[in-house]
């Protein structure tokens, strides 16, 4: 199967209403279905730009922020459940810190299809920042698949895909393709992000994509700085990329990467590659863990 997808290198932005934003959400992801796109990824705390909308105070505030985001939550997903209706694409949207009714608050990363919200995915493991400064905290372990005609892929947000349980659980599951929403304000951050990518398309043989935000928004401590490009990966290995990186955008550069990227090929590797990482990757880890985490499925 064949897959036409698009990475957002989505640039942190100021808005005067929410209508404003509403505009600016369409004028997105029009363009990536206009070039044919029918998977869109979005970064990490891509949804941090409506802090912009909060009275000064609260925007300096990296605690109370989160709790007064709840008040856009229910209207941004109503905004990309018709997006992904309108333009008949599959969104995995901005992620946005959601508060829940223990007062914690996750960072949850949410799938449109079509039909609406398919489901999503929270992040489980959390930077020093997110944790000992800005109060956002991991959520319960738990992995979503999502399933569409042309195969399956699972979200793995920033820190999570720098290590290898998620990525392997998804896989295992179904997945040939990990999504890695991403929030980074240094060359070292985005770095790890992209070795941790590069090591989960090689492990898994599967493609990998990130997402980043970038630019600069000086009225927010929790986004002020943001460095970071898109980019997708494969195993190294026959009828792929020799270097394993199927395509990249110039960093800092605000704008679509758009990637046709051929499933069946993974199925061919993970089957006759000149090595099979896939196979002994799944059987070292599940031979010393034993037990195969539990994986939601959801149809989208």
């Amino acid at each position: 199967m064949n897959l036409q997808m698009a990475s957002a290198q989505y640039p942190v932005g100021q808005h005067a209403s929410f209508d404003e934003w509403r505009l600016h959400a369409n004028h997105w992801v029009s363009e990536a279905a206009h070039h044919g796109a029918k998977l869109l990824l979005f970064p990490e705390y891509g949804s941090m730009e409506l802090v912009s909308l909060l009275p000064e105070e609260v925007q300096k505030d990296l605690k109370l922020q989160l709790v007064e985001m709840r008040r856009f939550y229910d209207d941004f997903c109503s905004v990309y459940a018709d997006l992904a209706r309108q333009y008949n694409v599959l969104i995995v949207a901005p992620s946005f810190p959601v508060l829940q009714p223990s007062g914690k608050v996750y960072n949850r990363a949410n799938v449109f299809s079509q039909q609406g919200l398919a489901g999503w995915q929270d992040k489980l493991m959390m930077t020093r920042f997110e944790n000992e400064h800005w109060g956002i905290q991991q959520a319960p372990p738990s992995f979503s698949l999502f399933e569409a005609t042309w195969g399956s892929f699972g979200v793995q947000t920033c820190y999570d895909v720098e290590f290898p349980i998620g990525a392997a659980v998804l896989c295992r599951a179904g997945a040939s393709l990990i999504l890695a929403p991403s929030c980074t304000e240094t060359v070292r951050g985005s770095t790890r992000v992209h070795v941790g990518a590069r090591a989960r398309a090689l492990e898994n043989q599967c493609y990998t994509v990130v997402s980043p935000m970038v630019g600069n928004a000086p009225w927010s401590p929790a986004v002020d700085v943001n460095f970071g490009y898109a980019a997708v990966y494969s195993s190294p290995d026959t009828g792929l990329p020799e270097e394993g990186i199927v395509a990249t955008m110039p960093v800092n550069e605000p704008g679509w990467l758009q990637v046709h990227l051929d499933l069946a090929a993974l199925e061919t590797v993970r089957r006759e590659g000149q090595v099979l990482n896939y196979r002994d990757h799944q059987q070292l880890h599940y031979g010393l863990f034993g037990k195969t985490p539990e994986v939601q499925r959801f149809q989208v």
